[in-house]
C-alpha cells in the first residue's frame, strides 16, 4: 500500500477528544490561508482519503490475519490428532523430551447433550413462550415443572446429540526457558539432516 503522508493526515491519525480545539485551530488556519479554495479543498480531502485508505488497508489485513489464525488453529488441531493417532498405533502414550517436558495424549472424549427439537413452535408461541420468536429459554424453564411439561410435551421432541472429540497430543513445556542445551541439540540435529 502506498500512501502519502501529509502533515495534516499525520495529525488526524493521532487526534483525540482532548485535542479538538488545537486541531480545529489548525484547520481554521488552512481554511483562512491565502491559497486558492480548490487547493484547500484538495488538501483537506486528500488527507481524509489517505486516512480512509489506511483504515481500509488495515481492515483487509485484519481479515487476512483472522483467516490465517483460523487456518493455523485448524492445522494445529489436525496435527495434534495425527501425532496422537500415530503414537497410539505404536502403543506410546507419553514421550519425554529435553526442552519440552513431554508429549502426552489426551484421551478421546464423548460429549452427550440433550437438544430440544420443536415440533410445533407456533403452538408454543400461542401458549405465551415467545419473544419475537419462540422463547426457547422459557420452554426449558417450563420443562422443569411437571405441569409445564404436560402442557408443552405434545409440541417438543428431545433429541440426544453425541459428539466425539478425537484424542490429541498435548505439549508440556518445561518451566525454565534457560535450557540452551536442548536448543543447541535441536539445531545440531537439523543441521545434520
Amino acid at each position: 500500500m502506498k500512501t502519502t503522508n501529509y502533515r495534516l493526515s499525520s495529525e488526524m491519525e493521532t487526534i483525540s477528544s482532548s485535542q479538538t480545539e488545537w486541531f480545529a485551530s489548525h484547520v481554521r488556519e488552512i481554511l483562512t490561508s491565502d491559497k486558492h479554495f480548490y487547493s484547500k479543498t484538495d488538501y483537506l480531502g486528500q488527507c481524509l482519503i489517505e486516512l480512509q485508505n489506511k483504515i481500509d488497508y488495515l481492515s483487509e489485513d485484519i481479515k487476512a490475519m483472522q483467516f490465517l489464525k483460523r487456518k493455523l488453529a485448524e492445522s494445529k488441531q489436525l496435527a495434534q490428532q495425527i501425532i496422537a493417532d500415530e503414537m497410539m498405533k505404536l502403543g506410546v502414550d507419553r514421550l519425554d523430551g529435553v526442552s519440552i517436558s513431554s508429549l502426552t495424549i489426551t484421551p478421546e472424549k464423548t460429549k452427550h447433550e440433550q437438544k430440544i427439537s420443536f415440533k410445533n413452535p407456533d403452538a408454543l408461541m400461542k401458549l405465551g413462550y415467545f419473544k419475537v420468536s419462540l422463547d426457547e429459554e422459557a420452554v426449558r424453564e417450563e420443562m422443569k415443572t411437571l405441569e409445564g411439561m404436560e402442557r408443552i410435551d405434545p409440541y417438543i421432541e428431545m433429541v440426544s446429540v453425541t459428539e466425539t472429540v478425537p484424542a490429541k497430543i498435548k505439549v508440556n513445556q518445561r518451566r525454565s526457558n534457560a535450557n540452551n542445551q536442548a536448543k543447541e541439540l535441536l539445531n545440531y540435529i537439523d543441521e545434520a539432516a
